[in-house]
């Protein structure tokens, strides 16, 4: 199980919503075969009166169509029994534009530090918040390189692996009832 803090300090008038059962997918082009995979065990956690958000996926819990593609992902490239995880915690920067309170589809400026494969770097993205009947849902693409994440690509395959990775994130909302 995986734990997704924030700080104890909140007070009632800021409102958190989480989930347990985010969606992360990826997606790789490549000359010769065509690389995705889908995790639905992603816990997410946003504080819609700060804009403070984080994300925690376990890695071993993406699934490939192949099981000898994700036998080696777990274990030649991403090493999940030592980086067992990858985590984001960031910023919803235009808060204000957002109605919480209102049903619509709301653009959200999104920055903050991923951790991969025992990486951080800061990563900032474009997303779409789409509310409606109290709760909400996250939606954004980004790409990223593997090799930004210390992730080795040996020779003789790297041209089956593209050099960007398509990230898509999917998550439902529910309020966060104490």
């Amino acid at each position: 199980m995986i734990v997704v803090g924030f700080d104890s300090t909140t007070t009632e008038a800021q409102k958190l919503f989480f989930t347990r059962d985010g969606h992360v997918d990826f997606f790789s082009s490549a000359p010769l075969e065509n690389i995705k995979a889908n995790n639905e065990k992603v816990t997410s956690v946003v504080n819609i009166t700060t804009g403070d958000m984080e994300f925690s996926i376990l890695i071993m819990a993406f699934e490939f169509k192949k099981a000898l593609m994700q036998e080696h992902f777990n274990e030649n490239y991403m090493e999940s029994s030592k980086f067992p995880k990858s985590t984001f915690k960031g910023r919803i920067l235009n808060l204000a534009d957002i109605k919480w309170d209102t049903d619509g589809e709301y653009s959200a400026d999104v920055t903050g530090d991923i951790t991969i494969h025992g990486v951080t770097k800061n990563i900032s993205t474009k997303g779409t918040v789409i509310v409606k009947e109290g709760k909400f849902k996250a939606k954004s693409d980004f790409v990223l390189k593997p090799e930004d994440f210390d992730i080795e690509i040996p020779g003789v395959v790297r041209n089956n692996i593209a050099k960007f990775i398509k990230i898509s994130v999917e998550n439902q909302y529910e309020p966060l009832n104490k």
